[in-house]
């Protein structure tokens, strides 16, 4: 096993697993790419082969092997991609989730509770580096100079001859005074009565609420419109 992935060995990950993984992520990484940390799903009983998640500086990568360990599928999902993201602790182990902005729920169980804790805390950075560019070391935009407008020598301006105005009503027509009125812009969706506000609201329970809004549009119950309001809405809280 290489040296750089000896520090994934800390958090009772399965070695075995881990060296499976490494071994394939060498021909997957992208030029600039790095793994930052790598989770291995433990369940109660033995698992000969346990799903794996793996976080980089560009991207989730979800690895689950198949045929008997023989291979494996990998599917992975860039941080632009990711809207938010969630740990819900057990009894045993956590479970890491996390939609994308296509409304798509992905999600890990019986993920050790520091694993799960390690890989949240890592999205979060990653999430906040997209939000702050500058403090990821871009540099910020040089001031543009604007040069002043340069005025012709006044010895230069033809000089016109103008006739004296006695009355300004000789050289402004009377125009009516219109009053226009504005229809009141459209606010937000409102929340139904009864209902607990989205601020006192968990992300859990916010996730699981976007979720039900999805199912009604498919339904057909609700408009394109509305639900594209209670996502915005739902997702300004998150």
């Amino acid at each position: 096993m290489k040296e750089q992935f000896k520090k994934f060995l800390n958090e009772e990950q399965d070695p075995k697993a881990i060296e499976k993984i490494t071994s394939k992520l060498t021909d997957l990484l992208m030029k600039g790419e790095e793994v930052g940390y790598i989770a291995v799903q433990k369940k109660p009983a033995i698992t000969v082969f346990p799903d794996s998640i793996v976080l980089t500086n560009k991207r989730i990568i979800i690895c689950k092997p198949k045929n008997l360990g023989l291979s494996m599928d990998f599917t992975d999902y860039t941080w632009d991609d990711i809207a938010s993201t969630f740990v819900k602790e057990n009894i045993l182990g956590s479970e890491f989730s996390f939609g994308t902005k296509t409304d798509l729920a992905v999600s890990i169980d019986y993920i050790p509770k520091i694993q799960a804790r390690k890989i949240y805390t890592y999205a979060k950075e990653q999430l906040d580096l997209l939000k702050n560019p500058v403090q990821a070391g871009t540099p910020v935009q040089e001031a543009v100079q604007v040069e002043e407008p340069v005025f012709e020598d006044e010895d230069e301006v033809e000089e016109v001859e103008t006739e004296e105005v006695t009355s300004f009503a000789e050289i402004l027509p009377a125009t009516p005074v219109v009053t226009e009125t504005y229809e009141p812009l459209p606010t937000q969706p409102t929340q139904p009565a009864g209902e607990r506000k989205l601020s006192d609201l968990s992300k859990e329970e916010l996730f699981d609420k976007l979720q039900n809004y999805k199912k009604l549009l498919d339904n057909g119950l609700i408009m394109q419109g509305e639900y594209d309001a209670y996502k915005k809405e739902i997702l300004s809280y998150m």
